[in-house]
């Protein structure tokens, strides 16, 4: 993975004369593991996007030798993916930008992008925030594979942060918080494949032991 490319795209941290606020998008791991300080956050969602299993992950899901499977963000004009924004000030936004810069585009191989993301208690009054993405071009991307060849990868890799399992599900969980609004096919899918799939990797015993 090249990973001074990513780091490369990604907004270095703000001097003085930087914004003195900034929304950042999350619609994986930072759903529910931000760390980082932060003055306000919401969950909603943003249109003509769909998350999507088409990363490879070499540190915090997977290793070199078994690439584990996390979320991007591919354009889809008919999409809609929930997440959570945090907004963060002053100093924040330094410490933010630091802080991704390693763990989401030097670790994780993301690019920055620019969304749109609309509030679930306003959704009338949309954000500008800065999204972590991976692209067609970025040496980690895996693209579309079968369901059940995803979750075959996910049971079967583990990376620095956990289980590909323990993401998998706290992005259910999260999905689940949203409500019925919030459809996610794909994600959903997954789920499936890999619930027919455990009881022939391990017993219920340790597959919980995973989590």
């Amino acid at each position: 993975m090249k990973q001074e490319s990513a780091a490369q795209n990604t907004p270095p941290p703000q001097d003085d004369g930087g914004p003195q606020a900034l929304w950042i998008s999350g619609y994986g791991s930072l759903v529910w593991r931000p760390d980082f300080t932060y003055s306000d956050s919401c969950v909603g969602f943003m249109h003509r996007y769909s998350r999507h299993l088409w990363e490879g992950d070499t540190f915090h899901r997977g290793s070199d030798k078994m690439p584990g499977r996390v979320v991007t963000l591919p354009e889809d004009r008919e999409g809609c993916t929930w997440g959570v924004a945090y907004q963060v000030q002053g100093e924040q936004v330094n410490e933010a930008l630091k802080y991704l810069n390693v763990w989401e585009a030097v670790l994780g191989g993301y690019d920055t992008k620019e969304v749109t993301f609309c509030p679930q208690d306003a959704p009338d009054q949309p954000l500008k925030a800065l999204a972590y993405v991976a692209t067609l071009q970025n040496p980690g991307y895996l693209g579309p594979a079968p369901e059940e060849a995803i979750a075959t990868q996910i049971l079967s890799c583990r990376g620095f942060s956990g289980h590909s399992l323990e993401y998998l599900l706290r992005l259910a969980d999260f999905r689940q918080l949203c409500g019925p609004q919030a459809q996610d096919e794909h994600l959903t899918a997954i789920v499936d494949a890999v619930g027919t799939k455990l009881p022939c990797f391990c017993p219920t015993e340790q597959a919980l032991a995973l989590v």
